[in-house]
């Protein structure tokens, strides 16, 4: 056990791993404060393995493949979408999605993943990275806090009926972590 987080693009051979990997982490992350019906229903119609496999490969996205000890412990997707209005002019990419296995939290993969994307925009020249975190997770709110993200609005995210308030956080990034 070498105990270092590896980060790497994946590929179009990495969907499927990626889209189970997708489904348990939203589960085992949001499943204690969602009822049972909003979470079947939204992994039954918004996050279904189908349309998470075929997001691998496509055009405008990145997906990232973090391993630990030889394991695939997380994963992030980076998506060229077009920013709200509220992020202001400037170049962006979204960090659509970070999730680590939870028997990985702790352990430096969501770190790693960070300073991968982190990297990538930079070297895509990017002004702008920007994500959409629910208001109470927070765990992740002071994660990304830490590497440097601001709150710049809101917005809703439906987990089944549910209506639910996410933030959106955003970074420069000319400047270093």
């Amino acid at each position: 056990m070498n105990d270092m987080v590896i980060v790497r693009e994946a590929d179009a051979n990495d969907a499927t791993l990626i889209a189970d990997m997708s489904r348990r982490t939203f589960y085992e992350s949001f499943s204690a404060d969602n009822t049972a019906e909003n979470m079947t229903l939204f992994l039954d119609t918004q996050f279904t393995k189908e349309a998470l496999v075929a997001e691998v490969g496509q055009p405008g996205n990145v997906f990232l493949l973090a391993t630990l000890d030889d394991q695939p412990a997380g994963y992030a997707r980076l998506a060229e979408n077009t920013p709200p209005p509220e992020l202001g002019p400037g170049s962006a990419i979204e960090i659509v999605r970070i999730y680590a296995e939870q028997w990985a939290i702790g352990k430096g993969v969501g770190n790693a993943l960070m300073k991968y994307a982190l990297d990538l925009s930079r070297q895509k020249g990017l002004e702008y990275i920007w994500l959409g975190v629910w208001e109470h997770n927070h765990r992740a709110k002071a994660f990304y806090t830490k590497w440097g993200f601001e709150k710049f609005g809101e917005h809703i995210f439906v987990v089944g009926t549910d209506p639910q308030t996410d933030w959106w956080m955003r970074r420069s990034l000319p400047g270093q972590p």
